[in-house]
């Protein structure tokens, strides 16, 4: 990867990024940029709200996102000077960590603002950031977090001048302690919030693409982080791997979890389960809480995979150094809960856990992917492992993308489905002098990556509220809803199929130019309101099959949506800005819109009731039934 690639990427991506006029903006640099973010594992979603803030302070912010657990609060800005397409290469180059840290602190200046109170006497109450400085300026707020991550998007190179000519680098950057000090109750509450700061530049973009969705190895250095030493045993030398046991402290695992948070346990092919009264994760709780020292006793222990291990020795004993893309794949759950369990104020200083570590002896990834899966898979069970689960690769995944290769619209265009990131580009760049007829062959209007095919495609159904959640969780039902279990038949991915899905995106897509953005948006709630508007319709078809089903092809077919249909949809998007705020329980939409209570709510409001029977409205729904069912 040399500097000359990065800035080709560069181009690229400002041509993904552009609006409907042809200017890049803010918003598109960072729902272009989020993707590859969740492809690295960085963040779990690409479901950001919109928070977009620049006052001359400075104070900065474009967009946050809470993890689902809620002690993670993710923050992302752009620096708005490296967007411009006509700044020259030179000032493309940084090597000076000031030219970042003088970016990722106007954040930081946002964060300690909003929880000290002083940025909420600035804004008004619409703000779109408001929910946010409300929530991190009280009592509730303050105990919620743990962790802040701070996202620097920054459209340059990050290289070194030591040398003949300037290389590339990777620059990293120290986590913050952030002491809090609050009133709750009469009471004087004192928290220390960890902020980790992080640069997204093109250096982390080519490697993205390069890396054709690979996530970003995480590198764990145990002897400089950790005050006592990890003895390790070696228990087994094998052709492919090595294999380790030793002894975690629960702290270590309580900081590892803090730190690196899901990003620990990706491979895992479990999600952590919460804390029910009854199961495997109380019973772990209360281990913890009332017989600690017998918590290596009870506990399975966990299951760790690794690419690289670094060891030393002391005194004829070896001790554990780093672990090189390390990842928990069996025992996320007692890590997680570990942590949540001191979270809430349970002692763990007594308690120790087991673990195994596998270090592979390969830097192929299909025989890493295919050796961590058995691990997971043949490792002692807590819970159900759905066969998707262990899939590395779908074949329905597969089939989708033949069908877009060979399928031509009736007009005689085609579409483009980007299974890996950066694929398109890549087969321009491989084209040469014909890359510019690919380009016309697929504008970007009729492309889609896996990610926005989960989107789209989950939308139409009755769950809107999974779409809001987005990232794995709407990409893995979408892939268990394509894909075989044990027991019942294949899905038919074929033609037929195919036309449907690009309807649902042409649908989709539509409604978001419908609704707009920035000052000519009907609201700030875009992100919520098309998914559960698009619900609505479905639930007023396809869920009634005595109606018949939704007409997906008379879409498929115009390759648009029709104006009738665009009318109705602006009515009913409207409707369902008003609705949203009626019937959340929150005054933070973007979180609530994430539970099924809301869209329970205003499913079986008199409002959408009202609207379905309104003989407008009935006679457009109508007339786009059809007797035919749609996929």
């Amino acid at each position: 990867m040399s500097i000359g690639d990065c800035l080709t990427h560069r181009s690229e991506f400002l041509e993904q990024a552009r609006d409907e006029f042809g200017f890049v903006t803010q918003d598109l640099v960072v729902s272009e940029m989020l993707p590859y973010m969740l492809d690295s594992k960085l963040i779990d979603s690409e479901q950001f709200e919109d928070a977009f803030l620049d006052i001359p302070a400075p104070l900065k912010l474009n967009s946050y996102s809470v993890s689902e657990t809620g002690e993670r609060l993710q923050l992302v800005l752009v620096d708005e000077s490296k967007t411009d397409e006509r700044i020259s290469e030179a000032d493309l180059l940084v090597s000076e960590r000031a030219n970042y840290d003088n970016q990722l602190n106007r954040c930081f200046k946002f964060l300690k603002a909003a929880i000290n109170g002083t940025l909420k006497n600035q804004l008004q109450d619409s703000h779109p950031c408001m929910v946010l400085v409300d929530k991190l300026s009280s009592a509730s707020g303050i105990e919620q977090f743990d962790v802040v991550e701070i996202f620097l998007i920054s459209l340059t190179a990050t290289v070194s001048f030591k040398g003949s000519s300037p290389q590339l680098k990777t620059m990293h950057f120290d986590d913050k302690a952030l002491t809090i000090k609050a009133s709750k109750d009469g009471d004087s509450i004192e928290r220390e919030i960890l902020v980790k700061l992080r640069v997204i530049d093109l250096n982390f973009l080519s490697s993205a693409i390069n890396s054709r969705g690979r996530r970003e190895s995480l590198e764990v250095r145990f002897r400089d982080k950790y005050a006592s030493n990890i003895e390790v045993i070696q228990a087994a030398q094998e052709k492919h791997f090595e294999s380790f046991l030793c002894v975690f402290d629960a702290e270590i695992l309580y900081e590892l979890y803090r730190s690196h948070g899901s990003r620990l346990l990706e491979k895992n092919v479990r999600s952590f389960l919460g804390m029910p009264r009854k199961g495997v994760n109380s019973g772990i709780k209360g281990t913890l809480r009332n017989e600690p020292e017998k918590f290596i006793a009870y506990n399975n222990g966990v299951t760790i995979t690794a690419e690289k291990s670094e060891l030393f020795h002391y005194k004829k004993k070896t001790y554990l150094e780093s672990l090189t893309d390390m990842q928990i794949v069996n025992g996320g759950q007692t890590t997680a809960t570990i942590y949540f369990a001191k979270r809430e104020g349970i002692d763990i200083s007594r308690v120790k856990v087991m673990a195994k570590i596998n270090v592979a002896k390969t830097g192929n990834e299909k025989e890493l992917d295919d050796l961590i899966s058995s691990i997971s898979k043949y490792s002692n069970s807590q819970s159900r492992v759905s066969p998707v689960d262990l899939r590395a690769r779908s074949p329905q995944l597969v089939k989708l993308k033949q069908l877009s290769e060979s399928v031509q619209t009736p007009s005689g265009s085609h579409w483009f489905f980007e299974r890996a990131k950066g694929e398109f580009n890549t087969q321009v760049r491989k084209a040469g002098p014909s890359g510019a007829k690919i380009k016309k062959l697929y504008p970007s209007a009729n492309r889609f990556s896996k990610e926005q095919l989960a989107k789209y495609f989950t939308a139409w159904g009755d769950q809107p509220y999974l779409v809001k959640k987005g990232g794995e969780k709407v990409f893995r039902y979408f892939i268990e809803e394509i894909s075989v279990e044990s027991g019942s038949s294949d899905p038919t991915i074929d033609r037929d199929f195919y036309e449907a899905v690009v309807a649902k995106i042409i649908l989709f897509r539509r409604l978001e130019k419908i609704y707009g953005s920035g000052k000519n948006a009907m609201g700030n709630l875009r992100a919520i309101v098309i998914p559960y508007s698009i619900a609505v319709v479905y639930c007023a078809t396809d869920e009634h099959p005595d109606r018949g089903s939704f007409d997906l092809g008379a879409i498929w077919k115009a390759q648009d949506i029709g104006d009738e249909l665009a009318e109705l949809f602006a009515r009913l998007m409207l409707l369902m800005n008003d609705l949203i705020k009626k019937y959340s329980l929150s005054d933070d939409y973007g979180e609530y819109s994430k539970k099924p209570e809301l869209w329970s709510s205003i499913k079986s409001s008199p409002e959408v009731h009202s609207f379905e029977n309104n003989p407008q409205n009935s006679a457009v729904i109508k007339k786009y039934t059809s007797k035919k069912l749609a996929n």
